[in-house]
C-alpha cells in the first residue's frame, strides 16, 4: 500500500484534521506526500510567544499536582493512540514498526515518571550561622519553554520535555522538525484532547510552531522564552546557543555524538555482536547514540571483524512496514548521498568498506569500515548507518580513543574484566554523558538523565534532577527572632 493511501487512514484513527498547508510531509519510505501543514507568519509568531506567556503566568499558580493530572491524561491519550501513532511515526521518519511503538511507548513513560515528580518538586531546609534564623530552597516555575526537535525521535524528545516543562508549571511551544510535521500534528491533537478532559487548563499553554531554521532562531532570540530545548546537531547547537545566551536565556542542548564501543579480549562475542547490529544499524544509523566507532582489541579483531561483516550481509532492508525488516530508509536522499561521500573519504583513507550499497534513493545497507587511523572521515558524525572499525593493544589506548573525539554523549564496553569495567566508568576513564558496560551505546531509559559533554552540548533530558532545567531557584531566608545578626560575624551599626 502506498503510504498516501495508508496516510488517510491514520487521519481517521488520531482524529486528525488534514490541512492544506505550504509546508508537505514526505515519507521516505516511497517518495508520497504524506499531507501538509501551515506554517506561520512572523506577526503569528509573535502572538503565538505573547499567548505562551500568558498561559504561563496562569498555569503556574495552578499546584503541581493539579499540573500533573493533565500530563497522567495525555499519558492515557497517548496509550489508546499508541499503534496509530506509531504507524505514523513509521510512515514519516521511515522508522521499523517496534521502533515505532518503543518510540511511542517511552512518551507514555515519561508521563508516567512526571506524574509522580509532580509531587516531588523537593526543596531544601539548611542550616543557618545565625541564632534564630532558617534558609530554605524552593524551586519556582520558568516561564514559557521552546522545544525544537529533530526528525529520528518525532515525538518522544517533545514528550520528555513537554511532560517536565508542563508538572513544572511552564507553558510549551514546539517547533517540530520540518520533515516530520505530522507526527507533530497529531500529538498536538491528542494533547489537545487530554486539555478538554483536564477543563481548565489556559489558553496558549501548548502551541505548535511549523516551519524551518527561521522559526527556531526566532524562538531563541525572543527574551519572553524562558528556556530553549533544541535537539539535533552540533551545527544547529551553535546557532541556537549564542543567541539565546546574548540575551542571557537558558539553553538546554542536545546535540551530535561520535559514539564508541570498546570490545576486550575477555568479551562475551555474541552479547557484544547483538549490540553493535542494533547499536549501529537501528533507526538506520540515524540516532544520536548510533554506535559510530569499534574499538576492538588485536588479539581478537581478525575474526570478530569477519563475524560481524557476515552478520552485516545478512541485515534485512527494506520498507519498514514489512515482518522481518530491521533497517529502514533514511530520512532522504541527501542523507544518502552524504553516507556515499563519507564512504568515499575513508577509502581514500585506506579504509576496506564491508557493504555501505545504496539499495534505492533513499535505501541503503549498513557499512562497516575497517580504518588504519583514527582520524579524518572517522572524526565526523555522519548520520547515518557507518561503522569504523579500529583495533587497539591497551585499554588505556582504547580509552583515548574513546575521548578522541569532539563529541562526548554515548560510550561503551564489551568487558567481563571487572577492573576494565570500572576503569572505564571510572573518572579518568570515558569522558561521555553516558557510559555503558555490557550494553550498547544506543538505547536510553527515561530513569536516568540523558545527555552529554563537549559538542554534545552539556544538556540534560529525563531523570534523576533534570526537571531543574525547567524551573528557577530561589534560596530565602526566615528570621524569627528579634535581633539581626549578620553574616560572617559583620558588623554594621551607629550610635542614634
Amino acid at each position: 500500500m502506498k503510504t498516501s493511501e495508508e496516510m488517510r487512514g491514520l487521519y481517521a484513527a488520531l482524529g486528525m484534521v488534514p490541512e492544506n498547508g505550504d509546508l508537505e510531509s514526505v515519507s521516505p519510505i516511497d517518495g508520497e506526500i504524506l499531507g501538509s501543514v501551515q506554517t506561520p507568519k512572523a506577526a503569528d509568531v509573535d502572538k503565538i510567544i505573547a499567548d505562551a506567556r500568558h498561559a504561563f503566568e496562569a498555569w503556574r499558580a495552578v499546584p503541581a499536582p493539579r499540573r500533573g493530572e493533565l500530563v497522567r491524561l495525555l499519558g492515557e491519550e497517548l496509550r489508546a493512540a499508541k499503534e496509530p501513532l506509531a504507524r505514523l511515526v513509521t510512515l514519516e521518519a521511515g522508522k521499523i514498526v517496534s521502533e515505532g511503538l518503543g518510540e511511542v511507548q517511552e512518551m507514555i513513560d515519561i508521563c508516567d515518571f512526571a506524574v509522580g515528580l509532580s509531587r516531588q518538586l523537593y526543596g531544601l531546609t539548611i542550616a543557618s550561622e545565625r541564632p534564630e534564623h532558617r534558609m530554605i530552597e524552593q524551586w519556582h516555575s520558568l516561564g514559557p519553554v521552546a522545544i525544537v526537535s529533530a526528525f529520528n525521535f518525532p515525538v518522544a524528545v517533545w514528550a520528555w520535555n513537554a511532560a517536565l516543562a508542563l508538572v513544572c508549571g511552564n507553558s510549551i511551544l514546539w517547533k517540530p522538525s520540518e520533515k516530520t510535521p505530522l507526527t507533530a500534528a497529531a500529538v498536538m491533537t491528542l494533547l489537545d484532547r487530554a486539555v478538554a478532559r483536564f477543563g481548565d487548563a489556559p489558553a496558549g499553554l501548548a502551541q505548535l510552531l511549523h516551519g524551518g531554521r527561521e522559526i527556531g532562531e526566532a524562538l531563541a532570540r525572543d527574551p519572553r522564552i524562558a528556556l530553549v530545548s533544541a535537539t539535533g546537531s552540533t551545527r544547529m547547537g551553535r546557532t541556537i546557543g549564542p543567541l539565546v545566551a546574548a540575551r542571557f536565556g537558558r539553553s538546554l542542548l542536545e546535540l551530535g555524538g561520535n559514539n564508541a564501543m570498546i570490545v576486550a579480549p575477555s568479551a562475551d562475542l555474541k552479547l557484544a555482536e547483538r549490540a553493535i547490529l542494533f547499536s549501529a544499524a537501528g533507526t538506520a544509523g540515524q540516532r544520536c547514540t548510533t554506535l559510530r566507532r569499534l574499538i576492538v582489541h588485536q588479539s581478537i579483531a581478525d575474526g570478530f571483524v569477519a563475524r560481524l561483516a557476515a552478520l552485516y550481509a545478512l541485515l534485512p532492508v527494506g520498507d519498514p512496514r514489512d515482518d522481518g525488516v530491521l533497517v529502514g530508509p533514511l530520512i532522504d536522499e541527501a542523507a544518502a548521498d552524504t553516507m556515499a561521500d563519507a564512504l568515499d573519504a575513508a577509502r581514500s583513507q585506506g579504509g576496506i568498506v564491508h557493504g555501505g550499497e545504496r539499495l534505492g534513493p533513499r535505501f541503503v545497507r549498513p557499512a562497516l569500515v575497517e580504518m588504519a587511523a583514527h582520524d579524518g572521515v572517522v572524526l565526523q558524525e555522519t548520520f547515518a548507518p557507518i561503522l569504523y572499525v579500529l583495533r587497539y593493544d591497551t585499554l588505556a589506548e582504547a580509552i583515548a580513543l574513546n575521548n578522541a573525539v569532539p563529541q562526548g554523549l554515548s560510550s561503551a564496553i564489551f568487558t567481563t574484566d571487572l577492573r576494565e569495567a570500572e576503569a572505564f566508568i571510572a573518572d579518568t576513564g570515558s569522558d561521555c554523558g553516558i557510559a555503558n558496560v555490557n550494553i550498547g551505546p544506543s538505547g536510553a531509559e527515561i530513569g536516568g538523565a540523558f545527555g552529554g559533554e563537549k559538542e554534545t552540548g552539556g544538556g540534560r533530558e529525563s531523570g534523576t534532577d533534570s526537571w531543574r532545567a525547567y524551573m528557577r531557584r530561589s534560596t530565602n531566608t526566615i528570621n524569627y527572632g528579634s535581633a539581626l545578626p549578620l553574616a560572617q560575624g559583620v558588623r554594621f551599626e551607629i550610635d542614634g
